[in-house]
């Protein structure tokens, strides 16, 4: 079935940008594919960076960890929410280890699977999940294989960063574990120090810059295309769109086209967003509708069933948007044709 959305997916992109994470760190890169592959499809993630040589994968959920089906050889994936009171069947199922954050998944772990490794999350300022420090006693008897915290601001220059790091390394000094893991995206580019044995990046890898030392690194990987659906005139003094936000002050030419913020491409870019039909800029015309956008089309020829080219550089987007890269990347709807090359 013919679909009017398309979203063209570069694995030589997305490979380099995961080679220049692990060269980045000097240890290991594995890749975060929770949210579907922060919505380019994670199954298509792991199978491509798997070849590479990517062995660790982290998702949220046991739900997601049943989606991804089998592994690469030699690859290891992580839940990173641990197990929940419904979550032992599926856990006790699945090859997939467990992040553990609370003190009763610590207990429920034991009791079900003593003896089988384990993560574990240790909280280090962000209070978000993981045992608190003074709780590490309770670990007494598992297998860490990765024992983890997560950094709260890295994007940033952030006094909490190096507290989160000293914090760290006295969790890794005292907790027995096979490897230890601090850094996201944004955490590799603080430098060494924050690499430990294994790094956990995410936006990066699909083409979002977390920090400017990675700009001109990171490659984007995603570009969004959409179909004309009709091409129009508009008049002198005609508004287009919802709320007729946007009136011509001049007679131009327009082009609707087949995307909305049902797909991902949300209202913050009323009459800021633009599109491209080769060369040529094409300025979005008031508001971002459900599934249409309206495009001035000057100095381009474009006509119905054509495909423009919706510019989509994540922190370009982010900022003319007021979303946040993730948001961007995670909210790409179902109704593309996901197509890789």
């Amino acid at each position: 079935m013919h679909r009017p959305l398309r979203l063209d997916l570069d694995s030589t992109a997305l490979v380099a940008n995961w080679r220049w994470l692990a060269e980045r760190a000097g240890v290991p890169a594995g890749a975060a594919v929770k949210a579907d592959g922060y919505g380019l499809g994670a199954r298509a993630v792991v199978e491509r960076l798997g070849a590479a040589g990517c062995r660790d994968f982290f998702v949220s959920t046991w739900w997601e960890a049943e989606q991804l089906g089998t592994l690469p050889d030699g690859a290891s994936l992580v839940v990173l929410h641990g197990i929940g009171p419904d979550d032992l069947a599926a856990a006790l199922a699945s090859p997939a280890r467990p992040c553990l954050n609370t003190p009763e998944q610590v207990a429920r772990w034991k009791q079900a699977a003593p003896g089988r490794p384990c993560d574990v999350m240790i909280d280090t300022g962000m209070n978000r999940l993981g045992l608190r420090q003074e709780e590490a006693g309770l670990l007494d008897g598992l297998i860490i294989d990765t024992l983890h915290s997560h950094l709260a601001c890295a994007d940033e220059d952030h006094p909490l960063n190096a507290a989160q790091l000293a914090r760290f390394r006295d969790a890794a000094a005292s907790t027995p574990a096979k490897r230890h893991a601090l850094a996201n995206s944004a955490g590799t580019c603080l430098g060494r120090d924050y690499s430990f044995d294994l790094v956990r990046p995410g936006l990066a890898l699909y083409g979002g810059l977390p920090r400017e030392e990675a700009a001109g690194a990171i490659r984007p990987v995603a570009r969004l295309q959409a179909q004309v659906v009709q091409r129009r005139s508009v008049r002198a003094g005609e508004s287009c769109g919802y709320g007729a936000t946007f009136v011509a002050d001049r007679d131009l030419k327009a082009a609707v086209v087949n995307i909305g913020y049902a797909d991902g491409y949300f209202r913050g870019f009323s009459s800021v967003g633009t599109a491209r039909a080769g060369d040529t800029v094409l300025p979005l015309l008031g508001r971002v509708s459900m599934d249409l956008l309206i495009f001035a089309t000057a100095g381009a020829d474009v006509g119905e069933g054509d495909w423009l080219t919706i510019d989509f550089d994540l922190p370009q987007a982010a900022e003319r948007s007021g979303m946040s890269q993730y948001e961007l990347l995670t909210g790409l709807g179902s109704r593309f044709d996901r197509r890789w090359s």
